[in-house]
């Protein structure tokens, strides 16, 4: 039997819904409007779709959105000192950094200049340190989606065996640590792993985040496993010549044949 399908869109809208409750809930309690500012950097023209949708999400739930396009060249000290002015504003309670930055500016500066406060992307290194100490912190929000995720589906998942296949700051190292924190046994494994269909096959729950265009197949999934797949992978069509299609980091045919509960691509995590 194929396995049910985990639409992160739905989950996407019913998050949404509840920040907007409140919102409106702070604006008729405290007169406080919460307000977010995105800073683009350049014409990436993923990030710019990004920005462009992160703000209309913003203002459909009520929040105040803040938009800040710079040129490619822009230098670094002048990004910094806008980051500066924004930790400044009390009508600005989150920044948002769109990576990636150009080459000649240093992400990890840019960041770490974010006030820990105001960093919504859970980027920031204090961020980093109490999520890994198991704090309260701003956390990442694809693996904390992620996680969202596995706890309606599931419940509980103390005591599950998780498998986390990439090692990035973004994603994989953050949705361990929240794995852990909810009392999981976890592995981090990634494309150097050995005998890596093995280790993935030992999970109840496998989080594919290794940004390898379907990778993990379904001989490689433990029967009646839960499967997130993180990755958003633009490959050549199948039928129309010189188009693309999104494809996630699972081979999604092979592994909805064998799993219990799968996340689609696109479809995955909100998109």
């Amino acid at each position: 039997m194929a396995a049910m399908i985990i639409d992160g869109k739905v989950s996407a809208a019913k998050v949404r819904g509840q920040v907007a409750d409140k919102v409106a809930a702070l604006k008729a309690g405290h007169g406080i409007v919460p307000g977010l500012a995105v800073v683009l950097v350049g014409e990436d023209p993923a990030s710019r779709v990004y920005v462009k949708n992160k703000g209309v999400q913003t203002l459909e739930a009520g929040m105040a959105s803040f938009e800040y396009k710079l040129e490619a060249a822009t230098p670094e000290a002048e990004i910094l000192a806008l980051v500066a002015r924004l930790n400044a504003d009390p009508a600005v309670h989150g920044i948002l950094v769109q990576l990636p930055l150009p080459a000649h500016v240093d992400a990890a500066s840019v960041i770490n200049a974010i006030h820990p406060a105001k960093d919504v992307d859970g980027f920031h290194i204090s961020n980093v340190g109490l999520l890994a100490t198991g704090q309260k912190a701003l956390v990442p929000c694809t693996p904390l989606g992620c996680l969202m995720m596995l706890r309606d589906h599931h419940g509980d998942l103390a005591g599950m065996e998780a498998v986390v296949v990439g090692r990035s700051n973004i994603v994989g190292k953050p949705m361990a640590q929240l794995l852990l924190g909810d009392s999981c046994t976890v592995t981090l494994a990634h494309s150097r792993t050995q005998d890596l269909g093995e280790v993935c096959r030992r999970a109840d729950i496998l989080v594919a985040a290794v940004g390898r265009p379907e990778m993990i197949r379904g001989d490689w999934v433990k029967q009646g496993a839960t499967v997130i797949d993180v990755g958003i992978n633009r490959v050549p069509s199948l039928e129309d010549a010189g188009k693309t299609r999104l494809v996630g980091d699972c081979h999604f045919d092979s592994c909805v044949e064998v799993a219990g509960a799968i996340t689609p691509v696109p479809g995955a995590w909100g998109r």
